[in-house]
């Protein structure tokens, strides 16, 4: 799966034309003097850096950086006394990413190669993790949030646009590595994807719905925002404690809950 989904998008990095995969949720002050090359290669289900909150001075990692969209907008938001790091594992991801911020003169961003699973950034050295339209693609997601949740300083802020589905997606399409490839195959349930984010330690885990992506059988595919703390002065915690304020135990009241598609509106 992994070697599909790196050859996939090391083609789409030595594409020179404008592509779009799943839209994004851009607008065009968002891309104001961006280097083309980045902002011609969209291949988010969200905008994370508009929800992110971000702050001059905050360092942020983006997860699978692309051509670097997300990050020169994240550099531009932290400005010259923040920094921000991509992090990809496509080596022609990585060069082009690069070439546009020294053609553009970006001086807070740089570009790292290497896996999510095994980040190559010191225990909490980042404010903010952002990601978009990524985890969905790799094979062990619970070691990622693990390794987010590592690289992440106390009071640190993880933000996430990915594809999750309903229910589970059928056995046929879960194994074929091109289904993978186009974000489908490896996007889980909403449910199990935010469990295995508390279960690496955060906290305040809130999902709420975006669009509607794509029906495999009875099993809808849809984007979601999901964001998270790691709370400061506190230890690493259970399951069962960490994810009891989205999931309480039966009978009894939640104090927080998933929006749902038709609201799409915060439950805080």
């Amino acid at each position: 799966m992994k070697d599909e989904v790196r050859a996939h998008y090391a083609d789409l990095a030595l594409r020179d034309t404008p592509l779009s995969c799943c839209g994004g949720a851009y607008t065009p002050t968002d891309l104001a003097d961006l280097p083309p090359e980045a902002a011609g290669l969209s291949l988010g289900c969200g905008n994370p850096v508009a929800l992110a909150s971000l702050q001059p001075g905050e360092v942020v990692l983006d997860i699978g950086s692309g051509a670097g969209l997300d990050a020169f907008l994240a550099a531009r938001k932290v400005g010259p006394t923040g920094r921000a790091i991509g992090l990809d594992m496509t080596e022609a991801m990585i060069r082009r990413a690069r070439q546009t911020a020294e053609q553009a003169g970006f001086s807070n961003v740089e570009f790292r190669l290497g896996d999510a699973e095994e980040m190559p950034l010191p225990d909490e050295s980042v404010d903010v993790i952002i990601s978009n339209c990524v985890i969905n693609l790799t094979l062990d997601k619970a070691q990622i949030f693990r390794e987010a949740y590592r690289v992440l300083r106390p009071g640190g802020r993880l933000m996430i646009s990915d594809i999750v589905t309903d229910k589970p997606l059928p056995e046929p399409v879960r194994s074929d590595p091109k289904e993978w490839a186009r974000c489908v195959g490896g996007a889980l349930p909403e449910e199990e994807y935010t469990r295995l984010i508390a279960e690496a330690g955060f906290k305040r885990v809130i999902c709420i719905h975006g669009l509607d992506f794509r029906q495999v059988g009875d099993v809808r595919v849809y984007s979601a925002n999901i964001s998270a703390e790691k709370q400061m002065g506190v230890a690493k915690t259970t399951w069962n404690r960490g994810f009891s304020r989205l999931f309480p135990p039966e009978g009894s009241t939640p104090q927080a809950i998933l929006a749902r598609p038709q609201t799409n509106e915060e439950v805080v």
